[in-house]
Protein backbone atom coordinates (compact mmCIF):
# COMPACT_ATOMS: atom_id res chain seq x y z
CA UNK A 1 0.00 0.00 0.00
CA UNK A 2 1.41 3.18 -0.83
CA UNK A 3 1.76 5.84 2.07
CA UNK A 4 -0.06 8.73 2.56
CA UNK A 5 1.84 12.06 2.65
CA UNK A 6 2.76 13.10 6.08
CA UNK A 7 3.81 16.72 6.96
CA UNK A 8 7.13 17.09 8.38
CA UNK A 9 7.21 16.70 11.91
CA UNK A 10 8.68 19.55 14.41
CA UNK A 11 11.25 19.16 16.71
CA UNK A 12 12.31 20.01 20.24
CA UNK A 13 12.51 23.77 20.22
CA UNK A 14 10.24 24.86 17.49
CA UNK A 15 7.31 26.74 17.60
CA UNK A 16 4.07 25.83 17.17
CA UNK A 17 0.57 27.40 16.47
CA UNK A 18 -1.80 27.66 19.21
CA UNK A 19 -5.53 28.18 17.51
CA UNK A 20 -9.14 28.41 18.33
CA UNK A 21 -10.87 27.37 15.32
CA UNK A 22 -14.05 27.20 17.13
CA UNK A 23 -14.45 28.56 20.67
CA UNK A 24 -12.57 31.03 22.29
CA UNK A 25 -12.50 28.74 25.36
CA UNK A 26 -8.68 30.17 26.70
CA UNK A 27 -10.70 34.11 27.56
CA UNK A 28 -12.93 31.92 30.33
CA UNK A 29 -10.85 29.05 31.47
CA UNK A 30 -7.40 30.33 31.51
CA UNK A 31 -6.22 28.07 34.25
CA UNK A 32 -6.29 24.79 32.46
CA UNK A 33 -5.25 26.96 29.24
CA UNK A 34 -2.14 28.15 30.79
CA UNK A 35 -1.36 24.48 32.28
CA UNK A 36 -1.49 22.94 29.27
CA UNK A 37 0.66 25.86 27.55
CA UNK A 38 2.99 25.02 30.14
CA UNK A 39 3.20 21.28 29.38
CA UNK A 40 4.38 22.04 25.58
CA UNK A 41 7.23 23.88 26.51
CA UNK A 42 8.46 22.23 29.66
CA UNK A 43 7.52 18.71 28.91
CA UNK A 44 7.78 18.47 25.13
CA UNK A 45 10.17 21.05 24.56
CA UNK A 46 8.06 23.13 22.07
CA UNK A 47 7.36 27.28 22.00
CA UNK A 48 3.54 28.02 21.65
CA UNK A 49 2.89 30.86 19.21
CA UNK A 50 -0.85 32.26 20.09
CA UNK A 51 -3.02 34.07 17.50
CA UNK A 52 -5.36 36.94 17.68
CA UNK A 53 -8.38 34.92 18.34
CA UNK A 54 -6.61 32.36 20.79
CA UNK A 55 -8.31 34.06 23.83
CA UNK A 56 -10.76 35.59 22.51
CA UNK A 57 -14.89 34.61 22.92
CA UNK A 58 -17.20 35.02 19.73
CA UNK A 59 -14.85 35.69 16.93
CA UNK A 60 -16.01 35.45 13.44
CA UNK A 61 -15.59 32.75 10.96
CA UNK A 62 -13.32 35.17 9.04
CA UNK A 63 -11.24 35.83 11.55
CA UNK A 64 -10.80 32.03 13.08
CA UNK A 65 -9.94 31.64 9.35
CA UNK A 66 -7.11 34.38 8.93
CA UNK A 67 -5.58 32.57 12.23
CA UNK A 68 -5.68 29.17 10.37
CA UNK A 69 -4.25 30.81 7.43
CA UNK A 70 -1.50 32.65 8.90
CA UNK A 71 -0.19 29.47 11.38
CA UNK A 72 0.42 27.86 7.75
CA UNK A 73 1.89 29.94 6.29
CA UNK A 74 4.87 31.33 8.85
CA UNK A 75 7.91 29.03 7.91
CA UNK A 76 8.82 29.32 11.51
CA UNK A 77 5.54 27.43 12.62
CA UNK A 78 5.98 23.32 12.51
CA UNK A 79 3.16 22.24 13.62
CA UNK A 80 -0.87 23.27 14.86
CA UNK A 81 -2.79 22.49 17.66
CA UNK A 82 -6.54 23.46 18.55
CA UNK A 83 -6.83 24.85 22.42
CA UNK A 84 -10.62 23.19 22.18
CA UNK A 85 -13.62 22.28 20.23
CA UNK A 86 -16.51 24.02 19.78
CA UNK A 87 -19.57 23.88 18.05
CA UNK A 88 -19.58 25.88 14.70
CA UNK A 89 -16.51 25.53 12.95
CA UNK A 90 -18.48 24.36 10.35
CA UNK A 91 -18.74 28.18 9.59
CA UNK A 92 -15.33 28.81 9.37
CA UNK A 93 -14.77 26.05 6.63
CA UNK A 94 -16.05 28.52 3.82
CA UNK A 95 -13.12 31.02 4.35
CA UNK A 96 -10.27 28.65 4.13
CA UNK A 97 -8.03 28.80 1.57
CA UNK A 98 -7.02 25.59 0.17
CA UNK A 99 -4.09 26.19 -1.69
CA UNK A 100 -2.08 28.48 0.96
CA UNK A 101 -2.92 25.43 3.40
CA UNK A 102 -1.72 22.46 0.53
CA UNK A 103 1.63 24.82 -0.36
CA UNK A 104 2.42 24.54 3.64
CA UNK A 105 1.31 21.45 5.10
CA UNK A 106 1.73 20.99 8.68
CA UNK A 107 0.88 18.65 11.57
CA UNK A 108 -2.53 19.63 12.73
CA UNK A 109 -4.02 18.20 16.06
CA UNK A 110 -7.92 18.59 17.60
CA UNK A 111 -10.78 16.88 17.96
CA UNK A 112 -14.18 16.98 18.76
CA UNK A 113 -15.30 20.22 16.81
CA UNK A 114 -11.51 20.19 15.37
CA UNK A 115 -13.38 16.84 12.77
CA UNK A 116 -14.43 19.34 10.84
CA UNK A 117 -10.55 21.20 9.67
CA UNK A 118 -9.25 17.50 10.15
CA UNK A 119 -12.20 16.55 7.33
CA UNK A 120 -10.88 19.45 5.16
CA UNK A 121 -6.95 18.31 5.95
CA UNK A 122 -8.09 15.00 4.70
CA UNK A 123 -9.87 16.51 1.61
CA UNK A 124 -6.51 18.76 0.77
CA UNK A 125 -3.97 15.83 1.09
CA UNK A 126 -3.15 16.21 4.26
CA UNK A 127 -3.14 13.96 7.38
CA UNK A 128 -4.06 15.36 10.11
CA UNK A 129 -4.14 13.98 14.10
CA UNK A 130 -6.98 13.58 15.93
CA UNK A 131 -6.61 13.96 19.45
CA UNK A 132 -4.80 16.17 21.92
CA UNK A 133 -6.08 19.34 22.49
CA UNK A 134 -4.39 22.06 24.81
CA UNK A 135 -6.81 22.35 27.55
CA UNK A 136 -8.40 18.92 27.46
CA UNK A 137 -5.11 16.66 27.71
CA UNK A 138 -2.27 18.93 27.91
CA UNK A 139 -3.89 21.09 31.04
CA UNK A 140 -5.86 17.64 32.58
CA UNK A 141 -5.34 17.95 35.99
CA UNK A 142 -2.42 16.72 37.89
CA UNK A 143 -0.29 15.57 35.06
CA UNK A 144 -1.48 14.35 31.78
CA UNK A 145 -2.42 10.32 31.31
CA UNK A 146 0.74 8.76 30.36
CA UNK A 147 -1.20 6.86 27.63
CA UNK A 148 -2.19 9.96 26.65
CA UNK A 149 1.41 11.96 26.46
CA UNK A 150 2.79 8.84 24.97
CA UNK A 151 0.92 8.80 21.92
CA UNK A 152 0.98 12.26 21.45
CA UNK A 153 5.38 12.84 22.00
CA UNK A 154 5.47 9.56 19.18
CA UNK A 155 2.74 11.70 16.43
CA UNK A 156 4.20 14.82 17.44
CA UNK A 157 8.05 13.63 16.85
CA UNK A 158 8.24 10.49 15.29
CA UNK A 159 7.00 8.38 12.27
CA UNK A 160 6.43 4.79 11.70
CA UNK A 161 4.16 2.38 13.30
CA UNK A 162 2.70 2.99 16.89
CA UNK A 163 0.69 0.26 18.15
CA UNK A 164 -1.99 1.54 20.69
CA UNK A 165 -3.00 -0.56 23.95
CA UNK A 166 -6.20 -0.74 25.57
CA UNK A 167 -6.20 1.86 29.00
CA UNK A 168 -5.84 -0.01 32.40
CA UNK A 169 -7.89 2.83 34.20
CA UNK A 170 -9.94 5.79 32.20
CA UNK A 171 -12.37 8.08 33.22
CA UNK A 172 -15.27 10.49 31.67
CA UNK A 173 -16.06 12.44 34.49
CA UNK A 174 -14.81 16.17 35.04
CA UNK A 175 -13.91 18.31 37.38
CA UNK A 176 -15.28 22.07 37.10
CA UNK A 177 -12.34 24.20 35.58
CA UNK A 178 -13.83 27.28 37.38
CA UNK A 179 -12.85 25.83 40.73
CA UNK A 180 -9.24 25.47 41.89
CA UNK A 181 -9.49 22.87 43.67
CA UNK A 182 -10.21 20.63 40.49
CA UNK A 183 -6.55 21.03 39.47
CA UNK A 184 -5.01 20.03 43.38
CA UNK A 185 -5.33 16.40 41.63
CA UNK A 186 -5.62 13.96 38.92
CA UNK A 187 -9.27 12.46 37.65
CA UNK A 188 -10.28 9.58 39.89
CA UNK A 189 -10.28 6.81 37.39
CA UNK A 190 -11.97 3.45 37.16
CA UNK A 191 -10.25 0.36 35.83
CA UNK A 192 -10.68 -0.11 32.02
CA UNK A 193 -12.63 -2.90 30.34
CA UNK A 194 -10.43 -3.71 27.27
CA UNK A 195 -11.37 -3.18 23.67
CA UNK A 196 -14.64 -5.44 22.39
CA UNK A 197 -13.80 -6.91 18.80
CA UNK A 198 -16.89 -8.43 16.21
CA UNK A 199 -15.68 -9.80 13.62
CA UNK A 200 -12.05 -10.36 14.34
CA UNK A 201 -11.42 -12.92 11.30
CA UNK A 202 -9.17 -10.65 9.35
CA UNK A 203 -6.52 -8.49 8.82
CA UNK A 204 -7.91 -4.72 7.77
CA UNK A 205 -5.52 -1.58 6.46
CA UNK A 206 -6.41 1.48 5.41
CA UNK A 207 -6.52 5.55 5.93
CA UNK A 208 -8.74 6.52 8.57
CA UNK A 209 -11.82 8.76 8.04
CA UNK A 210 -14.66 9.78 10.60
CA UNK A 211 -14.14 11.19 13.82
CA UNK A 212 -16.48 12.79 16.35
CA UNK A 213 -19.64 11.15 15.14
CA UNK A 214 -22.31 14.76 15.98
CA UNK A 215 -19.88 16.83 13.46
CA UNK A 216 -19.66 14.24 10.44
CA UNK A 217 -23.09 13.84 10.87
CA UNK A 218 -23.52 17.82 10.61
CA UNK A 219 -20.82 17.71 7.34
CA UNK A 220 -22.61 15.24 5.48
CA UNK A 221 -26.31 18.07 6.31
CA UNK A 222 -24.54 20.32 4.99
CA UNK A 223 -22.78 18.17 2.24
CA UNK A 224 -18.86 19.68 3.38
CA UNK A 225 -15.97 18.20 3.35
CA UNK A 226 -17.48 14.34 2.18
CA UNK A 227 -15.74 12.98 -1.00
CA UNK A 228 -18.01 13.48 -4.12
CA UNK A 229 -16.73 10.44 -5.21
CA UNK A 230 -17.37 7.31 -2.36
CA UNK A 231 -15.06 5.23 -3.78
CA UNK A 232 -12.06 7.24 -2.06
CA UNK A 233 -13.10 5.55 1.27
CA UNK A 234 -12.55 2.11 0.19
CA UNK A 235 -10.90 -0.08 1.89
CA UNK A 236 -10.46 2.73 5.09
CA UNK A 237 -10.83 2.54 8.27
CA UNK A 238 -13.48 4.40 9.74
CA UNK A 239 -12.91 5.87 13.28
CA UNK A 240 -15.88 7.08 15.27
CA UNK A 241 -16.60 8.65 18.73
CA UNK A 242 -19.00 10.75 20.71
CA UNK A 243 -19.09 13.86 22.51
CA UNK A 244 -20.19 15.31 26.22
CA UNK A 245 -23.65 15.78 24.37
CA UNK A 246 -24.18 12.18 24.67
CA UNK A 247 -26.12 11.60 21.49
CA UNK A 248 -29.15 9.50 21.88
CA UNK A 249 -28.88 5.74 20.99
CA UNK A 250 -31.72 6.47 18.35
CA UNK A 251 -29.31 9.82 17.04
CA UNK A 252 -26.13 7.13 16.56
CA UNK A 253 -27.93 4.56 14.82
CA UNK A 254 -29.83 7.50 12.42
CA UNK A 255 -26.28 9.24 11.44
CA UNK A 256 -24.72 5.54 10.33
CA UNK A 257 -27.99 4.67 8.47
CA UNK A 258 -27.70 8.09 7.04
CA UNK A 259 -23.58 7.34 5.99
CA UNK A 260 -24.97 3.31 4.47
CA UNK A 261 -27.58 5.59 2.65
CA UNK A 262 -25.17 7.24 1.14
CA UNK A 263 -23.36 4.36 0.32
CA UNK A 264 -20.62 5.62 2.69
CA UNK A 265 -20.39 2.68 5.28
CA UNK A 266 -19.65 -0.38 3.76
CA UNK A 267 -16.77 1.25 1.28
CA UNK A 268 -14.58 0.79 4.97
CA UNK A 269 -12.66 -2.14 5.54
CA UNK A 270 -12.96 -2.11 9.68
CA UNK A 271 -14.46 0.51 12.62
CA UNK A 272 -13.19 1.79 15.29
CA UNK A 273 -15.56 2.95 17.64
CA UNK A 274 -14.10 5.08 20.64
CA UNK A 275 -15.08 4.60 24.11
CA UNK A 276 -18.66 5.96 24.75
CA UNK A 277 -19.01 9.53 27.11
CA UNK A 278 -21.35 8.35 29.41
CA UNK A 279 -21.45 11.60 31.93
CA UNK A 280 -21.36 15.21 31.44
CA UNK A 281 -22.39 18.20 33.51
CA UNK A 282 -26.19 18.33 31.27
CA UNK A 283 -26.27 14.29 32.17
CA UNK A 284 -24.73 13.54 35.28
CA UNK A 285 -25.40 9.58 35.11
CA UNK A 286 -25.20 7.17 37.78
CA UNK A 287 -22.93 4.49 37.19
CA UNK A 288 -25.97 2.01 36.48
CA UNK A 289 -27.27 4.42 33.68
CA UNK A 290 -23.73 5.23 32.14
CA UNK A 291 -23.28 1.77 31.54
CA UNK A 292 -27.08 1.56 30.18
CA UNK A 293 -26.02 4.27 27.86
CA UNK A 294 -22.79 2.90 26.72
CA UNK A 295 -24.39 -0.19 25.91
CA UNK A 296 -27.38 1.24 24.19
CA UNK A 297 -24.84 2.92 21.96
CA UNK A 298 -23.15 -0.30 21.15
CA UNK A 299 -26.68 -1.88 20.49
CA UNK A 300 -26.90 1.42 17.77
CA UNK A 301 -24.24 0.74 15.79
CA UNK A 302 -24.33 -2.89 15.77
CA UNK A 303 -27.68 -1.96 14.43
CA UNK A 304 -26.71 -0.11 11.44
CA UNK A 305 -23.73 -2.18 10.60
CA UNK A 306 -25.34 -5.47 10.50
CA UNK A 307 -27.86 -4.04 7.52
CA UNK A 308 -25.34 -1.98 5.66
CA UNK A 309 -22.14 -3.40 6.76
CA UNK A 310 -22.23 -7.02 8.56
CA UNK A 311 -18.90 -8.31 7.65
CA UNK A 312 -16.14 -5.42 8.78
CA UNK A 313 -14.34 -5.96 11.73
CA UNK A 314 -15.56 -3.67 14.91
CA UNK A 315 -13.23 -2.49 17.67
CA UNK A 316 -15.50 -0.96 20.42
CA UNK A 317 -14.35 0.75 23.34
CA UNK A 318 -10.62 2.07 22.33
CA UNK A 319 -9.35 5.08 23.84
CA UNK A 320 -9.87 8.07 21.61
CA UNK A 321 -12.47 10.96 21.86
CA UNK A 322 -14.07 12.69 24.53
CA UNK A 323 -12.74 10.54 27.24
CA UNK A 324 -9.67 9.88 29.00
CA UNK A 325 -6.82 8.54 28.25
CA UNK A 326 -7.18 10.11 24.75
CA UNK A 327 -4.92 8.11 22.35
CA UNK A 328 -3.59 10.19 19.11
CA UNK A 329 -4.80 8.50 15.71
CA UNK A 330 -3.65 10.07 12.37
CA UNK A 331 -6.39 11.42 10.13
CA UNK A 332 -5.85 10.20 6.61
CA UNK A 333 -3.07 8.22 7.92
CA UNK A 334 -2.68 4.59 8.14
CA UNK A 335 -4.40 2.31 10.96
CA UNK A 336 -3.59 -1.31 10.39
CA UNK A 337 -6.38 -3.31 12.69
CA UNK A 338 -5.28 -6.84 12.90
CA UNK A 339 -8.35 -9.09 14.64
CA UNK A 340 -6.81 -12.29 14.52
CA UNK A 341 -3.89 -11.20 16.75
CA UNK A 342 -6.17 -9.02 18.60
CA UNK A 343 -4.21 -5.63 18.01
CA UNK A 344 -4.63 -2.21 16.41
CA UNK A 345 -1.05 -0.04 15.06
CA UNK A 346 -1.41 3.94 13.51
CA UNK A 347 1.63 5.40 11.08
CA UNK A 348 2.57 8.39 12.91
Amino acid sequence: MTLPEYPPKPAPGDRIAVVSPSAGLPELFPRPYELGLERLRKDFGLEPVEYPTTRKMGATPQERAADLHAAFADPDIKAVIASIGGDDQITVLPYLDRELIRAHPKPFFGMSDNTNLLAFLHNTGIVGYHGATVMCELGRPGAMHPLTEESLRAALFTSGPYELRPAERWNDVNGDWADPATFASEPRMRPGTGWSWVNPDRVAEGRSWGGCLEIVAWLLMADREIAPDPARYDGGVLILETSEEMPSATEVFRTLRTMGERGLLGRFSALLMGRARTWSFAHPNTPEEAARYATDQREAVLRAMRVYAPNTPIVFDVDFGHTDPQLVLPYGGLVRVDGPARRITVTY
